[in-house]
């Protein structure tokens, strides 16, 4: 493994334990370059995936963007980031046992809206505002609107 600091190609792996979920491997490295300390994670990959984009473009899917995202709608709130990675991983296995190698991004977006939805209902409505593309603010207060009624039923 590569050293984020200096670029020494080896690095000795001086701690392994799995993450909370059970998704990946935490690994603590030293680079032997350096003497670095750094963490990595392994997860495993049943198959390649391809994002299909809503204008037609593809694009490998990547984790850490979607992670990201989700993290943007969760920032400021009193979410952790064992959650957030929690989400996450439950999409990614969800998106690798479809059996399909490409996917609408839109179905991806779904499956966040509906873990946020349960996760946090401000995350939820603001990434929503992103992923359905609100061009007014009539657009964020009906939506609001209709996440609050949802939750009194």
């Amino acid at each position: 493994m590569r050293c984020p600091f200096c670029g020494h190609d080896d690095s000795q792996v001086k701690d392994s334990r799995p993450t909370e979920d059970g998704a990946a491997i935490r690994r603590r490295r030293q680079c032997e370059g350096c003497g670095a300390r750094f963490t990595t994670f392994e997860r495993i990959q049943l198959r390649e995936l391809t994002v299909l984009k809503t204008e037609g473009r593809r694009e490998p899917f990547d984790r850490e963007k979607l992670e990201r995202s989700v993290s943007v709608a969760c920032r400021k709130r009193p979410i952790e980031q064992s959650q957030v990675d929690k989400l996450v991983s439950g999409i990614q296995r969800q998106l690798e046992t479809l059996g399909e190698t490409e996917i609408e991004s839109a179905r991806i977006g779904q499956f966040v809206m509906d873990g946020l939805k349960g996760l946090d209902t401000v995350a939820y409505i603001r990434f929503a505002s992103v992923y359905k593309d609100f061009a007014e603010a009539k657009d964020f207060e009906d939506f609001a609107g209709s996440v609050a009624e949802a939750a009194k039923k």
